[in-house]
């Protein structure tokens, strides 16, 4: 008798397989490799765990591409999306309001670092810095000087995926590939002391100074720079030394451009303070926030301004000529609106610098792993960088995939967790996890690393004395956990 996929789970697990991969276009995955695979179908979560369709569950160290920061089925933030339901789902932002929206923007307002005071909703990242695009270059025309329509961000930057947002992004990868449909950009060094080439063993932050030659180049036409204060997500969480923010902000101002300041990736308490800029005392022309916004509810980000920003747009009947359908989504908001009132309650900003010491010390182990060449932290935002040489920081063969080996055994072991190029994981962990959440989420990776490496070393021996193709694989997961339990 065939199995019923309305009560056998393994039988249903299959079943939404093959409708997946009949019909869904999964971003950033490569697709033969995706449409061979058996992919984890998540069912639900619980807290800081995902759960999926056979009932296994996987501590969710990525915060769920990191907008996760209370925990999955957070009640305070349920009874937020009902009680707005009940009320009207939706309602356009276009010449009018609503109560949720007036409320969360004033409270962002006195969130944001000084001088922020203008808030225009979003449903994306790469939403909010086109908009923050679009508003730095109609300021300029409404100040009388539209030739400032470049814009200059960091080497390594990643603003988003829509053409705008991949105009200043300066990802290698997708730079070469949608190159005939972006506008030109200029760009300076990234703060990446494992790489420097600028500096000796003593920081000068010479990188941030590349950004003075650049605007004394070209900044007459420049609208604005666009900056990741502190810490570059998706390029394997690479962290600015302490002042570089400052310096950026400083150079731009020197020459009269625009600072936009990204904050989706490090906003909400990632880097420590609520936002980034708050460490170096930044204070940008424009902000944007998002991710962690709706503790991972739904997609909500904002694109926020200074009042003189602002003033540019008032007059002769001047507008941002921006804005979307679902700009300020009521229930978006009242989810909003409720994760702000869990910040206060649960102190999540103290509780997540105090996480941030137990990872410091579980991430200090790392270093005793061969191939280990980086390893970097900022508050709740790390990363552990693989290399093939430690002496020469030669990275491994793009082939071997290293990181894409250990985040799959990091899988089989009951985590999730995600790497970036260059063979690096990256560690985003909720700010609801508890300090012992922390050290299981390291431990899980200190040993999936161990086992990758070991068997990559194995490889690489195997293939220097023989023609035959070897294969070695790591422990199975049952070998692993009769060793040392994890989470089931």
């Amino acid at each position: 008798m065939a199995e019923n996929p309305a009560t056998d789970p393994t039988a249903r697990t299959e079943h939404l397989r093959k409708l997946d991969q009949d019909h869904v276009w999964h971003p950033y995955t490569p697709t033969d490799d995706y449409l061979a695979a058996k992919p984890l179908v998540i069912d639900h979560g619980e807290g800081v765990y995902l759960v999926d369709s056979e009932g296994n569950r996987y501590l969710d160290a990525g915060s769920s591409l990191g907008v996760n920061i209370h925990g999955h089925q957070r009640r305070e933030l349920n009874e937020a999306v009902v009680a707005q339901a009940a009320k009207i789902a939706h309602t356009t932002l276009y010449g009018m309001t609503h109560p949720g929206a007036a409320e969360l923007a004033e409270r962002l307002a006195k969130l944001a670092p000084e001088g922020i005071e203008k808030v225009l909703f979003l449903e994306s990242g790469s939403s909010a810095v086109e908009t923050a695009m679009k508003m730095a270059f109609s300021y300029w025309v409404f100040k009388g000087q539209p030739q400032r329509n470049k814009f200059v961000s960091m080497t390594g930057a990643f603003h988003g995926d829509t053409i705008g947002a991949l105009s200043v992004g300066q990802m290698t990868i997708l730079k070469n590939f949608y190159q005939p449909l972006l506008r030109e950009t200029s760009a300076f060094a990234q703060p990446y002391c494992y790489r420097c080439t600028l500096c000796a063993d003593n920081c000068t932050l010479a990188c941030a100074d590349t950004l003075e030659d650049v605007l004394a180049r070209e900044g007459d036409q420049v609208a604005a720079v666009l900056v990741e204060p502190r810490v570059q997500n998706v390029s394997g969480m690479v962290v600015a030394r302490d002042g570089h923010l400052a310096r950026v902000a400083e150079i731009a101002k020197k020459h009269g451009v625009l600072l936009i300041a990204d904050e989706l990736g490090t906003g909400f308490g990632r880097t420590g303070p609520m936002f980034a800029c708050e460490a170096d005392g930044v204070k940008p022309d424009i902000l944007c926030v998002g991710k962690g916004l709706t503790g991972g509810y739904m997609p909500l980000t904002a694109t926020m301004a200074t009042g003189e920003v602002f003033d540019a747009f008032r007059g002769d009947g001047k507008m941002l000529l921006s804005g979307h359908t679902f700009s300020g989504n009521p229930m978006a908001v009242a989810v909003a609106l409720a994760s702000l009132d869990l910040f206060e309650k649960d102190d999540v900003i103290n509780h997540g610098k105090q996480l941030a010491v137990v990872l410091a010390e579980e991430l200090a182990k790392f270093h005793d792993i061969p191939h280990v060449g980086d390893v970097r932290q900022c508050g709740l935002l790390a990363a552990v960088e693989l290399v093939a040489d430690e002496r020469t920081r030669e990275p491994f063969d793009w082939t071997l995939n290293v990181a894409p080996r250990i985040t799959e055994r990091c899988k089989e072991l009951g985590m999730i967790i995600h790497s970036a190029p260059s063979d690096t994981i990256v560690i985003v962990p909720p700010l609801a996890m508890t300090e012992e959440e922390v050290r299981t989420m390291a431990r899980i990776l200190h040993q999936a690393t161990s086992e990758v490496v070991a068997a990559v070393q194995a490889e690489l021996a195997a293939a220097a004395t023989t023609e035959v193709p070897v294969t070695v694989t790591v422990p199975s997961p049952a070998e692993s956990q009769a060793a040392e339990p994890t989470p089931a």
